[in-house]
């Protein structure tokens, strides 16, 4: 998966760079052909919770994207990873639950009855 990594006014730390790129990669454990991964992390000095962490997922078939308001940016990282992992988890889910939803899938409930 390629990770890229943009800072808008703060300086990117080779620390900030392995964090992400540790919580984004958990991704891979649901998708195995993961294309990108674009990750915007900005300070706004002027507001109550500065640090905006954006990121935006594109895998086969869907796009996901999340975005997080925090005072700290590390706190920040963990949310935004932890609603993109729900988000990838339920659209598998649902994807499963297609499958179990095929037509003879459902003859098969109807020779049950």
């Amino acid at each position: 998966m390629q990770i890229t990594i943009t800072g808008q006014h703060l300086d990117l730390t080779d620390a900030i760079k392995n964090y992400v790129d540790e919580k984004i990669g958990r991704l891979g454990r649901y998708f195995d052909h993961v294309i990108n991964a674009q990750v915007v992390l900005r300070h706004l000095p002027h507001e109550k919770l500065t640090n905006v962490v954006d990121i935006t997922v594109n895998a086969p078939g869907h796009v996901f994207h999340a975005e997080v308001h925090d005072a700290d940016m590390y706190a920040a990282i963990d949310l935004v990873a932890d609603k993109l992992e729900a988000q990838v988890h339920s659209y598998k889910e649902k994807l499963q639950d297609r499958r179990n939803d095929h037509p003879a899938g459902l003859a098969a409930i109807a020779e049950v009855d």
